[in-house]
């Protein structure tokens, strides 16, 4: 008769088994999937793939601290969610709980890996691929994107400021701030 710690730590291992199986094949599809655009990154290096820049973060960049419309708690706190669509969460929200097992995380990252090994070695061949980046507008789109970024996050942390100041509960102010008596809405 087996006792029923023996038989909860195989079942434990069993389970963990199949899970890493799974895990295995979640980072094997992921690689395919990524494999089609590490292989053509140099298409980044000759700018004929530039990045899209989000609508929002171009109208940040137009007018970071533009107030138009944004008088009620709930337009700042939608301008708020545009703006955490296009770049993210933001420093004040909590860290996404990772409730995936350790084999699902090693199988991204060595997916994750591999993917950069490709994208290198696609590029890696290109001679002077900093000066072909700079002739054809690959570098200064990339800064262009980042400076989108850079003022979304700025107009971000406006409106957040704003939304406190006028009482608002979060999206529209951060997520620690507690709005007191007669929060607006």
């Amino acid at each position: 008769m087996r006792s029923p710690v023996v038989v909860t730590v195989l079942s434990c291992i069993a389970v963990a088994g199949c899970n890493a199986g799974h895990s295995a094949m979640d980072g094997a599809e992921q690689f395919g999937a990524g494999l089609g655009n590490a292989a053509t990154a140099p298409l980044d290096v000759f700018n004929l793939r530039p990045a899209v820049i989000p609508t929002v973060l171009l109208q940040a960049q137009a007018n970071p601290y533009d107030m138009r419309n944004m008088s009620r708690c709930s337009t700042i706190g939608a301008e708020v969610v545009r703006l955490d669509e296009a770049l993210g969460p933001d420093m004040d929200e909590p860290p996404p709980v990772d409730g995936r097992y350790m084999s699902e995380r090693a199988a991204d990252a060595t997916a994750a890996a591999a993917l950069g090994a490709v994208r290198d070695t696609t590029t890696d061949f290109i001679p002077g691929a900093s000066w072909i980046r700079r002739l054809s507008g690959a570098a200064q789109h990339e800064r262009e994107v980042q400076a989108a970024i850079q003022a979304g996050r700025m107009r971000r942390a406006f409106l957040k400021g704003m939304g406190m100041q006028r009482n608002c509960a979060p999206p529209a102010a951060p997520s620690w701030f507690v709005p007191g008596p007669g929060t607006r809405r």
